[in-house]
């Protein structure tokens, strides 16, 4: 985690996940450990893709971190992922990793009540238990129920006693406890569900209407998305913002048509940029412009709307290389397409034979 010192003593909560999206109940499952535990910080592991999860209608990585981050908004809670730089892919081997990093922190691992029935299909599940205490919290329709699932059951001996969780933190592994605390009902896959998309001409196939009609019944948002981001970049090159990349996002991701990245060198000039930028926007009649990520300056995140704003001082722009991670999931989308052609193609040369 960027900033924290390997000798760190923090007393810190793991809160791992896809966050497709992030929603208020990460945020009050988070705020709920850092009082109930007493703990020093949350960290909020958003993961490139959870292994028991389809990535069907999984938002790119970097726009899940970003999103992360503006909601979780509070001090003590840190956005990340690290699971790229530690080449990990589940949640023991994370835990494993974290733990050699910061061997002096005290680690506890958070997790929604809705989980532990699930705990048995992770892989290394009964070590995970001997790697790092655990505490789950109470949500709708799974709270006491699901602490008669096998995963509790086979380690309820190490279950800590009421009133006793600001203790857990500090125990050796096995421990675990259950947190009976106000229920938050978010799902995101109930946001999922029903967060709108953006319209695709094939999209609606409703009996009877052709292509035209859904064209004329949809508005077309595209001019509005362009004159959009004509005026981030003009608001970024009147700054002097370098190395400013647009990656067009249409047909890739529901949040937004545009991505732009951009530089300052330093903290100082990149927190300019992004004030600037917003103001510009809100003059412009787009509203208010939320901007996440100017107390320190390394990575501020301007969202537009249909335009979504970047703006990195140059060493963690190259750290976390965002430019680089569309370029690998365009690559990745494009395989099958490229697979799909080559084949059609054998099988016509085939027949000509």
């Amino acid at each position: 985690m960027p900033g924290v010192p390997r000798d760190t003593t923090r007393r810190i909560g793991l809160l791992g996940g896809s966050f497709n999206p992030a929603h208020a109940g990460h945020r009050h499952v988070s705020l709920e450990a850092l009082k109930r535990l007493g703990l020093d910080e949350v960290w909020w592991l958003v993961s490139p893709q959870n292994p028991l999860k389809s990535d069907d209608g999984m938002e790119p990585l970097p726009t899940r971190v970003a999103r992360a981050r503006q909601l979780a908004d509070h001090p003590r809670i840190r956005v990340d992922a690290p699971e790229l730089l530690l080449g990990t892919r589940y949640t023991l081997d994370t835990v494993r990793a974290l733990r050699r990093l910061y061997p002096r922190a005290r680690f506890v691992w958070l997790m929604g009540a809705d989980i532990l029935p699930q705990l048995v299909h992770w892989l290394g599940w009964r070590e995970l238990f001997s790697a790092i205490p655990i505490a789950a919290f109470a949500r709708p329709g799974w709270s006491y129920p699901a602490l008669a699932s096998a995963a509790p059951r086979a380690f309820a001996r190490y279950r800590m006693a009421a009133g006793q969780e600001r203790r857990l933190a500090s125990c050796e592994p096995p421990a675990w406890c259950f947190i009976p605390s106000r229920l938050d009902s978010h799902s995101a896959t109930a946001i999922r569900a029903v967060r709108p998309r953006k319209a695709r001409p094939n999209a609606a196939r409703a009996k009877g209407k052709t292509i035209a009609d859904q064209t004329r019944r949809l508005p077309d948002r595209s001019k509005a998305s362009d004159a959009l981001l004509a005026q981030v970049r003009r608001s970024l090159e009147d700054d002097k913002a370098e190395d400013i990349v647009v990656i067009d996002l249409q047909g890739k991701s529901a949040f937004a048509d545009y991505m732009v990245i951009a530089s300052g060198r330093s903290t100082r000039q990149v927190v300019a940029i992004a004030e600037h930028l917003a103001d510009r926007l809100k003059q412009a009649g787009h509203g208010y412009i939320p901007v996440e990520g100017k107390q320190t300056g390394d990575w501020v995140l301007v969202d537009g709307g249909d335009v979504v704003v970047h703006i990195f001082r140059p060493e963690p722009r190259a750290f976390y290389a965002l430019e680089k991670m569309w370029a690998l999931e365009t690559e990745a989308a494009a395989k099958p397409a490229v697979a799909k052609a080559k084949a059609a193609r054998a099988r016509r040369t085939k027949k000509s034979a």
